[in-house]
């Protein structure tokens, strides 16, 4: 092995003749802890420091361990393992070879040489920097007090020596008087032993002064080191707040203005754009990505060369358009003042088990929960709230390829789902009748209005239409359950979108969403299952799978993997990311079939180039944890509005009440509502039971703002906005509306 180490190359700093460090990437297992055992990282030695990620693409934000080479012990093991130990710290690591093991104790003895000669060469040379007062000061007082210990010691030295020096004399008098063979011997063994001590005593003294000489010497390049890592810290902590500060302003005027900001990266980007994609090309055949993926679908292994490094929070412009805001300039400044957050939620205490325990099993809209266990939005809120990152579809809507069109559109089904990762609370149980609209044409040239269209199983309609290219429409009934330990909430339904100018039909479904620890533990929300979106239209495809947390799981929490294929089956693009976070999308260059996976499987292994950003989310607002983690859009859904219908969810008195914090009345306000549907639910099964026994038409209740027809599409019955909504809050004729939120039960 040294002979392997002196053999390689060494490769010369500029003035001196000694070897440099080099860089080596690559994958390592490292051991962490006996319930998961060794797991695959991906290592960086640089500069003398060995550095680990769980992936390359973490490379570009988060490092989960450096080790220092240069006071690092390296042991090689048998069967490609080695161990690493520094700082009193042991890293047990493996490599799949006994080749890339042998390459990688190569390097790390390398580097290792290289860390050893640079440390030197640092303490040797450069000008002391500038201490600050009290760092002298308290370095002088150290070698002051080493100086007077020192002073002591020689004292005691002197001392030794004299006592010593006496003590041998008197030995010698006492074996001139003694002639005895035995009492000779005892004397000399004596002075032998003092003569020891005395040696014992300069050896002390002298290692005493050796070492205030190394303090002395030393103590210049320790404050050196010391200044230099306090400068580097406060440089980072600035550089970090400068650039907080201009995330978040530039992250407020791009959501205020959106196509303003996307038109000018697009003209100031547009020519080099084209002459990237080429370079970019070569440059992923070279290090590209493999991906593995079975014959179902389900994504096995990811990249494999080196992943693209993304600015956090930026989006690339390769699939926007320079569109051009109807709205302009004037309709920028009269745009009014939504609110940033809402009163603090109260420190309620609930026995969540003395109102469950009877309701195992049960559906979970049919149990009477207090609104301990609400959030001040209603259902019709939450549906609302998918509409958080909408630029998503205004991007995809100027898309001249239906497939990466197909990529933003997976992009923007996930996204609706990151406002949910801390939001364990339940919406308000609309009454039927209810209706929320919101009115964002100016901010973001949408519209959107839902309907509770019935109470019992509790079904929801809503549709939204965009100036801006796309026109979405779901009706999602909920069915949900209660199992003891964790709630199961199962939206049952399509989505539709439809974009205006190529007519591209999508439709997909939403998964399943798992609240857990119910009884004991502290409550946390799982998504799983699989969501197929299909272009009616060119029939392209595309299946997320949102994989269930595990703890014995290797994979990153919160997974969603897909596929985007054509009308022929031929996969495009991979989609990867996490439901909580962002969505990356990378395009397929080549693929080919690999061996048999589990359980019979067949895999594909694609190549792709580098990952591009599809969508991130947005960060949570300041004190969100006592607002009920509500993003921006959350805190405004609620918010006072004039004119709207009088079955608007904003009219609700006991969200209102809710909200306010004043949940006891918001209690009383809700056991009203509640008795005052059942009431109405009887009076209309009464009526309907006459007119039956009359042989007259059954009075069916009718939505106000939505009807029931056959989706040509997908061939189920489902409600369709009718219109009308608009104009009616245009003339302000609210005359056909129910009075829904007012109390119509007679004495």
């Amino acid at each position: 092995m040294n002979e392997l180490v002196k053999s390689l190359p060494s490769p010369t700093l500029p003035g001196l003749n000694r070897p440099c460090p080099d860089t080596y990437k690559g994958w390592l297992f490292k051991w962490t802890n006996y319930l998961k055992g060794y797991q695959r990282r991906w290592f960086v030695l640089s500069n003398g420091l060995l550095s680990y990620y769980r992936t390359q693409a973490e490379m570009a934000h988060t490092c989960r361990g450096t080790i220092p080479l240069a006071t690092a012990h390296i042991e090689v093991g048998d069967t490609c393992h080695l161990v690493l130990t520094s700082r009193g710290r042991s890293y047990h690591l493996k490599a799949t070879s006994e080749g890339e093991c042998q390459r990688w104790v190569s390097a790390l003895h390398q580097a290792k040489a290289n860390a050893t000669l640079l440390m030197h060469h640092s303490d040797d040379s450069g000008d002391e920097g500038p201490v600050p007062q009290e760092e002298r000061a308290l370095t002088h007082g150290v070698l002051k007090t080493l100086a007077n210990k020192l002073d002591d010691l020689s004292t005691c030295n002197e001392l030794i020596g004299k006592h010593g020096a006496a003590l041998q004399r008197s030995l010698s008098e006492l074996e001139d008087l003694r002639g005895s063979t035995d009492s000779t011997d005892k004397v000399k063994a004596v002075n032998e032993r003092a003569t020891l001590f005395r040696i014992t005593s300069n050896a002390m003294i002298n290692a005493c002064r050796d070492f205030l000489d190394v303090a002395e010497s030393h103590s210049r390049r320790w404050q050196k080191a010391l200044q230099y890592e306090r400068e580097q810290r406060h440089h980072l902590e600035e550089t970090i707040e400068q650039l907080a500060k201009q995330h978040n302003s530039l992250e407020r005027a791009w959501r205020e203005n959106p196509t303003t900001y996307t038109g000018v990266e697009r003209s100031q980007e547009g020519d080099a754009s084209d002459e990237n994609d080429d370079a970019e090309f070569f440059d992923a055949m070279e290090d590209s990505a493999f991906i593995t993926v079975t014959a179902s679908g389900n994504i096995q292994h990811k990249r494999s060369g080196s992943n693209q490094s993304m600015m956090s929070g930026v989006v690339p412009n390769d699939w926007t358009h320079n569109e051009h805001d109807t709205s302009g300039t004037n309709h920028m400044q009269l745009r009014r003042p939504r609110r940033t957050r809402i009163p603090n939620k109260p420190n309620y205490s609930l026995n969540l088990w003395s109102i469950m325990k009877n309701c195992i099993g049960k559906d979970l809209c049919k149990i009477p929960m207090p609104v301990n266990f609400n959030e001040p939005l209603s259902m019709l809120q939450r549906l609302t709230e998918d509409l958080e990152y909408s630029e998503l579809l205004d991007r995809a809507a100027h898309c001249d390829s239906s497939l990466e069109q197909m990529c933003l559109v997976a992009a923007f089904s996930v996204s609706s789902y990151s406002t949910t990762v801390h939001r364990t609370a339940k919406p308000f149980n609309p009454l039927q009748g209810e209706t929320y609209e919101l009115d964002r044409m100016e901010e973001y040239g949408y519209r959107s209005i839902a309907e509770q269209v019935s109470h019992h199983p509790p079904a929801a309609a809503h549709h939204v239409m965009s100036q801006r290219g796309w026109t979405l429409w779901q009706h999602i009934t909920i069915d949900s359950k209660f199992r003891g330990k964790y709630i199961s909430v199962m939206p049952l339904g399509n989505i539709h979108l439809q974009f205006h100018s190529s007519g591209n039909h999508y439709v997909w479904s939403k998964v399943t969403s798992t609240v857990h620890n119910i009884i004991v533990g502290k409550l946390w929300i799982d998504q799983s299952g699989d969501i197929d979106i299909v272009n009616n239209t060119t029939k392209d495809t595309c299946r997320l799978k949102f994989s269930p947390y595990s703890y014995f799981s290797r994979d990153v929490p919160r997974k969603v993997t897909g596929v985007v294929e054509d009308s022929e089956g031929t996969a495009h693009y991979i989609l990867s990311g996490t439901w909580d976070e962002k969505m990356e999308s990378s395009k397929i260059v080549d693929s080919s079939q690999g061996c048999g996976g589990s359980e019979g499987k067949q895999k594909t292994v694609y190549q792709t180039l580098q990952p591009k950003l599809l969508w991130k989310k947005y960060p949570l607002l300041d004190n969100a944890e006592n607002m009920y983690f509500f993003s921006s859009l959350a805190l405004t859904l609620n918010e006072p509005e004039e004119g709207v219908a009088p079955t608007d969810s904003r009219l609700r008195p006991d969200q209102r009440l809710m909200e306010e914090g004043l949940w006891d009345e918001a209690n009383a306000q809700k056991q009203r509502l509640e008795e005052q549907q059942r009431h109405e639910r009887k009076r209309r099964d009464a009526q309907a039971n006459q007119a039956l026994e009359e042989g007259q038409d059954i009075d069916v209740y009718q939505p106000m703002w939505f009807e029931k027809r056959t989706d040509d599409a997908t061939g189920e019955i489902t409600c369709i906005y009718k219109g009308g909504y608009w104009e009616a809050k245009e003339r302000q004729e609210w005359s056909q509306c129910p009075n829904i939120f007012q109390d119509k039960i007679s004495p």
